[in-house]
């Protein structure tokens, strides 16, 4: 995590596993296009967190997302996971805040599952550990 990635959208899916502060996390990198969602739920098994990347510069993107989200959360299999939202491109001018885009996904009517926004810009790292960081919180509780 200490390197910058150029990326493009993720076609299919990617696997990496993360250390940070001893925990070893195995991330998957699942595409957004259409085509792919209905392969989604083939990964939930055994899924303690969900993390979703939002660009924060796409507004007209964000009624899409929030349908998703909530499809997604909506399967027993996710019924634990806590929910870490990325709010990226931070470092953009124009961008939506975190507090709009958790107005936007209407993330306070998440009742079952454990749900934090995070504020961050990829480029440079700022915010990603703070959300890892409420993941490792989290997993201290279980």
């Amino acid at each position: 995590m200490n390197e910058v990635v150029h990326t493009s959208p993720t076609i299919g899916s990617n696997v990496e596993e993360v250390v940070w502060r001893n925990i070893h996390f195995i991330m998957w990198d699942l595409g957004g296009q259409q085509s792919l969602r209905a392969a989604w739920s083939t990964y939930y098994t055994n899924t303690e967190f969900v993390i979703v990347v939002i660009d924060s510069t796409d507004r007209e993107r964000l009624p899409l997302i929030r349908e998703e989200l909530y499809k997604m959360l909506a399967h027993e299999e996710l019924s634990k996971a806590g929910v870490l939202v990325y709010a990226n491109k931070q470092d953009v001018k124009g961008s939506m805040t975190a507090s709009e885009i958790s107005k936007e996904l209407d993330l306070t009517s998440i009742k079952q599952q454990q749900w934090h926004i995070q504020s961050c810009c990829a480029l440079t790292g700022e915010g990603l550990y703070q959300g890892l960081e409420w993941i490792v919180s989290h997993l201290k509780k279980k």
